[in-house]
């Protein structure tokens, strides 16, 4: 875990530099907390959707039972909403993006995994999961899986362009400026499995070709963030689009449209 604690903490660090901002993390727990914590934010609130969460357990952060694809909290409610390693557990992930969205006023950091070559070569020989069935394994059998039930969950890998595309369907008013960022963890899904002995001695072996492959493609590597920034004026709307004062709405321009159509 330590690899990925550490891209955790770092990219954190250069994206959401200033830590007075204040900060909800879905899909949450201690990791999260501890992060966000000895970074030295103050102004937190840790949410998931799991019952069996003490909210003592995160102070002095904030807690909030929530799901992440139907956020209770009103438009622009924090300046960032972080979710680490969590969207893939969604029934609908790409509707937890944009409640991220609705909810924050600064912007959305994700942390998921691509869907590159390399990790489409790892899951065909089940060196890593398609479906966390580990997940609900070692909880219980009952929670851990898809929306936190005992269902395993597919694990939903994204990439630059789908990212793109859900934001700007859902808010297509101006053109997102999104910062990506990625990092190296090995594979350890086999080190799990009671049979995995042999992909486990293969994975040794390829250790150092997959540390140079990563570093020359670096977007095969398999940890993955992206910062969605959320525009703070309206001088970045797209040219067809006109903000009205008077009624607070944006709307098609048709003075624009009058110049570019007959």
């Amino acid at each position: 875990m330590e690899p990925r604690i550490n891209f955790y903490k770092k990219t954190v660090d250069e994206l959401i530099p200033s830590k007075n901002n204040s900060i909800l993390i879905c899909g949450a727990g201690h990791l999260d907390k501890n992060v966000f914590q000895s970074l030295g934010f103050a102004s937190v609130t840790i949410s998931n959707l799991d019952t069996r969460t003490k909210p003592e357990e995160f102070a002095p952060f904030d807690w909030s039972f929530q799901n992440a694809e139907d956020l209770s909290f009103e438009n622009d409610s924090f300046d960032y909403v972080v979710i680490h390693a969590a969207i893939h557990h969604a029934s609908l992930p790409h509707k937890v993006l944009t409640q991220m969205y609705r909810v924050a006023k600064k912007g959305v950091l994700a942390f998921e995994a691509r869907d590159s070559l390399l990790m489409r070569f790892l899951e065909k020989f089940d060196l890593t999961q398609v479906y966390e069935h580990a997940a609900v394994h070692h909880n219980s059998g009952k929670y851990g899986g898809r929306n936190n039930t005992e269902i395993p969950n597919f694990v939903y890998r994204w990439t630059e362009r789908e990212i793109e595309k859900t934001i700007q369907t859902y808010a297509p008013f101006y053109k997102h400026r999104i910062r990506y960022r990625y990092g190296t963890a090995f594979p350890h899904t086999p080190k799990i499995v009671s049979k995995g002995r042999l992909k486990v001695y293969f994975l040794r072996i390829m250790q150092p070709f997959y540390w140079g492959f990563s570093k020359i493609f670096k977007r095969q590597q398999n940890l993955f963030a992206f910062l969605i920034e959320k525009p703070q004026t309206l001088e970045g709307l797209f040219p067809w689009l006109s903000y009205d004062k008077k009624n607070c709405k944006i709307g098609f321009d048709i003075e624009w449209g009058n110049k570019h159509y007959k």
